[in-house]
């Protein structure tokens, strides 16, 4: 019976790869990454190199707060120069890239010095073999911590070390965020901050839209709801109760395991999904910025499925948790995000919002886009303004 079920789903995945997949493709990337900022190298030695980078105020001893830029999946924090500068006028900011992101992707970061050394054009279609370690987000949830601790570090050196901590944090970067803080609720770290700002936080599964929706949300709608079920029965009837726990007792180790087999050397290239096309028409309703989504080739344009598969396990886990989340947050999602659904969200802020008087919650009614910080004016400058009108508003309350 195992087995049959075995040969029923890889029919399945084929599907599944073949509707969600974009075409294989080798980016070649020739100008540098798009720094801004100063830049700090942490952790050399044994560690692999994080570099930290920075904008202050024009007079620095004015900045009245500190505040984290985090990513999200696949990108790179080189595209918030903008968004840096925005609240550099009145704060100290800093970002950094993921673990096998950015400058902190060895591919990336070997293309980057080739480019400065002279070379025209660099390969970096292999970029996503970084994720090779990814079975979960622990490795960016240390670098997230190595990133934070040398901030605040940064943030006391500016003057004031008792300076209010925020952070800002788009999709995966909002779950690597909030789940590094369930973890670590009690840490100095953690104590430090006074708010943190999510938009469209990967507190759900994508939802492809269209027709690929009808054949790939099922499916993977199907996998949510085993791996939620897997080995942590609900307060459901005992009949309902015993099928669920069969059905994702068999459902969940073979979809591990296949997306484990499909992830290994030789596999991979054929079946590592590429980012399909939609994805960009629903990041942003910038003609602009899409045409800059579209050449930029520091994104990773490929998800190892071992990572895919990991990430929806966090969000389970997370989802267990959420309720204990301790710190006070602005929520900012959209209505029709298929990327990070609004169910997420809602579900999160319908277990914490009564935690803290502090906690908002903004819903971007009707809006499909994923990228609220890349979004066409005047609605990205509002939306600026209102975090950073939260992130006053907490400065005077005390912690």
């Amino acid at each position: 019976m195992h087995h049959n079920h075995r040969f029923t789903v890889l029919p399945v995945l084929f599907l599944l790869l073949i509707t969600l997949s974009g075409c294989v493709h080798h980016p070649l990337v020739t100008t540098p990454y798009p720094r801004w900022g100063e830049e700090t190298v942490i952790g050399q030695g044994g560690e692999a190199p994080l570099i930290l980078r920075t904008l202050s105020p024009a007079q620095p001893d004015q900045s009245t707060a500190c505040v984290l830029l985090v990513h999200g999946m696949n990108e790179h924090i080189g595209r918030y120069g903008e968004v840096a500068r925005y609240f550099s006028r009145h704060f100290f900011v800093a970002g950094f890239d993921h673990y096998a992101h950015g400058l902190s992707n060895p591919e990336l970061r070997r293309a980057d010095q080739a480019l400065a050394e002279g070379v025209e054009r660099v390969d970096v279609g292999d970029a996503y073999l970084a994720q090779s370690d990814l079975y979960d987000l622990e490795p960016l949830r240390q670098t997230f911590g190595r990133a934070l601790q040398a901030f605040i570090a940064q943030c006391d050196a500016q003057g004031d070390p008792q300076r209010p901590v925020f952070i800002v944090a788009h999709s995966l970067g909002g779950l690597v965020t909030a789940s590094y803080l369930l973890k670590h609720p009690q840490s100095a770290l953690a104590q430090r901050l006074q708010g943190v700002v999510f938009l469209a936080p990967a507190f759900a599964v994508s939802e492809p839209p269209g027709w690929r929706g009808w054949i790939a949300n099922p499916l993977i709608k199907l996998s949510f709801h085993a791996e939620t079920h897997f080995l942590h029965p609900h307060d459901e009837p005992l009949p309902l109760l015993l099928f669920n726990q069969a059905f994702s007792l068999v459902t969940v180790p073979v979809l591990d395991g296949l997306f484990e087999v499909f992830s290994w050397p030789g596999l991979r290239n054929f079946f590592t999904p590429v980012s399909p096309a939609w994805v960009t028409d629903y990041l942003t309703d910038s003609d602009v910025e899409k045409a800059r989504l579209r050449a930029d080739h520091w994104i990773v344009r490929r998800s190892l499925l071992r990572y895919v598969k990991g990430i929806e396990q966090e969000v389970v886990n997370f989802r267990r948790q959420m309720a204990d989340f301790p710190i006070p947050y602005y929520l900012i999602y959209a209505e029709r995000d298929p990327i990070t659904p609004a169910w997420g969200s809602e579900e999160f802020a319908g277990a914490t919002l009564k935690r803290n008087s502090a906690n908002e919650i903004r819903k971007l009614p009707g809006l499909i886009y994923h990228q609220h910080v890349f979004l066409k004016e005047p609605l990205r400058t509002g939306l600026l303004d209102s975090i950073e009108q939260w992130i006053h508003r907490q400065m005077h309350v005390q912690p």
